[in-house]
């Protein structure tokens, strides 16, 4: 149901995903608005269209942040901040504002390999 490999899958579903330290959305997902700890300094929320494309996301960017992740299932109709593509390929939605929690529509395991590289992601 949350589960599209395939960008274009999770596009046409109106599904995006969001990768997340385990601890930071523990300390958040009972508020009614959630911002990454990046936020600040990058002014949108980074979200990615299909699960394949994030695990590439993660591997480029958090390998050496040893914290333990989610996936996060955001349903973009819901989504009440600005939701835009400024990436040609429209891979990667920016959320321009805070999430609205009631937006989370479900919440996916990362496993990593002992490198810290990530492998998969799961129900």
């Amino acid at each position: 149901m949350f589960y599209y490999r395939d960008s274009a899958a999770a596009r046409e579903a109106g599904v995006t995903y969001h990768l997340v330290p385990e601890a930071v959305w523990s300390a958040h997902c009972a508020d009614e608005w959630y911002t990454p700890e990046a936020y600040e300094a990058d002014g949108f929320i980074h979200c990615t269209n299909g699960l394949d494309q994030l695990i590439t996301v993660g591997n480029m960017f958090y390998v050496a942040d040893a914290r333990p992740f989610r996936v996060l299932v955001l349903d973009v109709g819901a989504i009440q901040s600005e939701v835009r593509y400024d990436d040609v390929g429209q891979l990667f939605p920016h959320i321009y504002g805070p999430l609205n929690t009631a937006a989370v529509i479900g919440e996916l395991s990362v496993s990593r390999d002992d490198g810290g590289s990530f492998v998969s992601i799961d129900e």
